[in-house]
């Protein structure tokens, strides 16, 4: 812009003629200005719809796997005795009877009782124990002479064995002993805790009870098992049972179910998104009133891609599913159906029947081959045409409306780069013009004093 400024007239033309020629050049530049506001804000909302289309498929998308349902669950007919979780890609439904007759247990011995466990001194000398890894020595020297300070020094030892002070109450004079662990079960983790060897304690200290490692022993539909840890793997594909109790004699019904709540969930989660995106849809189509007071449709309202999306969306849920195992076939069997309003109305309750009565069927309708057939597939199939970057009728909307947004921003640029030449042009004209009426004022002065002068002299 021109550094050229004016500094005011005498005469009758304002002082901020230029300012007021050139706001009025802007004129058109504001113009455009908020004709790309508005398609700025037109571009958000299809980004909009295009956040609910996409949030479509978002739950409803790993409902099923090859295997069934994804969404898998344990029942443990008593959670006091066993438990445990379920991997859906590995585990088939079904039922199964499991007996705990023994639980495994780690290898341990307690010591005698003390007076106190940091006190008491249990003298100088050493611990030897014969593990899995080979025998093991603990050395306990003058600094680490009590029960505290052997505890310690077994933790810190690296021998694979664990230690704590426990109270024992039984003997209320000497409560204090120590307790030695290993830290792993099953029988080929057994440790041996032989004599400790110690002088000049103040009190002598020796194992008292001592109990080996052991296995878990179970029964699973009446075939006897030896397991290693009290949590199982794989004795059910895709199970992991957690063994909490022993209780010989007594039979637990484990199934492995679908997870009613979790599916139902998701379907329900599918039908919430799906309304979603089909309210925006019509709430575009709605008079609505505008800043002016008068009623107009939405940004969007009347839009091609509005009907085509709309269209699509319609057909997923009104079209069969064809060519999948079983009776069902349509959306509605599954207690998912349009109401009056347009939307989707999902009934849990006539969904779960189905579930429970015929989950073959189900699964073959919402997966079908995984490709071709399937309602999640052709949805998948039906929700990535609308989606697609490169022909999709979103993309190509939002294509659209950021090419005209292109073209306004290198008009108002054209144009702003106009009116900074034509106001540099104008303003120096005035400046040539403010300089010419000075020079005439000074003239004229100088005129008028020598008349002035002039008529004195007369006089």
């Amino acid at each position: 812009m021109g550094s050229v400024r004016l500094t005011g007239f005498s005469g009758a033309i304002p002082p901020n003629l230029v300012d007021q020629l050139v706001e009025a050049e802007r004129i058109p530049v504001k113009q455009l200005e908020a004709k790309k506001l508005k398609q700025e804000d037109t571009i958000k909302l299809v980004g909009e719809l295009e956040t609910k289309i996409t949030d479509i498929t978002k739950n409803i998308g790993e409902l099923v796997g090859v295997r069934g349902f994804s969404d898998l669950k344990l029942i443990s007919g008593d959670t006091n005795i066993i438990d445990g979780t379920v991997d859906p890609a590995a585990a088939p439904t079904g039922e199964y009877t499991i007996e705990v007759l023994q639980l495994a247990q780690k290898p341990g011995a307690l010591t005698n009782g003390f007076p106190d466990k940091d006190k008491t001194q249990v003298g100088v000398g050493y611990i030897k124990f014969k593990t899995p890894d080979g025998e093991k020595e603990v050395y306990i020297n003058g600094q680490n002479s009590t029960l505290e300070g052997l505890s310690k020094t077994i933790n810190a030892s690296g021998t694979g064995l664990r230690s704590s002070i426990v109270e024992d109450r039984k003997d209320k004079d000497n409560p204090y002993k120590l307790l030695v662990t290993g830290m792993a079960t099953g029988d080929n983790k057994n440790v041996t805790f032989p004599q400790i060897y110690m002088l000049d304690g103040d009190q002598d200290i020796y194992f008292d009870n001592e109990k080996a490692s052991q296995n878990a022993k179970i029964k699973v539909d009446g075939f006897e098992l030896d397991v290693a840890e009290n949590k199982v793997d794989n004795i059910i594909p895709g199970v992991s049972l957690n063994l909490k109790a022993a209780a010989v004699g007594k039979e637990i019904k484990v199934h492995v179910k679908e997870d009613m709540e979790m599916i139902s969930g998701k379907i329900k989660g599918f039908v919430d998104a799906y309304n979603a995106a089909l309210g925006f849809i019509q709430g575009q189509a709605k008079l609505q009133k505008g800043q002016d007071g008068r009623e107009k449709l939405g940004p969007l309202g009347g839009d091609s891609m509005l009907r085509t999306i709309e269209g699509s969306l319609r057909r997923i849920i009104q079209n069969p599913i064809l060519g999948n195992k079983g009776k069902i076939e349509r959306l509605n069997q599954l207690g998912i159906e349009f109401n009056r309003n347009g939307t989707l109305n999902f009934a849990p309750e006539k969904f779960n029947k189905a579930l429970n009565s015929e989950p073959a069927a189900v699964v073959s309708f919402l997966r079908g081959d995984g490709f071709g057939t399937g309602f999640v597939p052709v949805l998948k199939r039906e929700i990535g045409n609308l989606l697609n970057g490169q022909f999709g009728a979103i993309a190509n909307r939002k294509k659209g409306l950021q090419d005209k947004v292109n073209r306004m921003n290198d008009q108002i640029s054209q144009k702003e780069r106009q009116i900074e030449k034509k106001e540099e042009m104008l303003r120096k004209k005035f400046a040539d013009m403010e300089a010419k009426v000075s020079s005439m004022q000074g003239q004229g002065n100088a005129f008028k004093a020598m008349s002035s002068a002039g008529g004195q002299g007369g006089g």
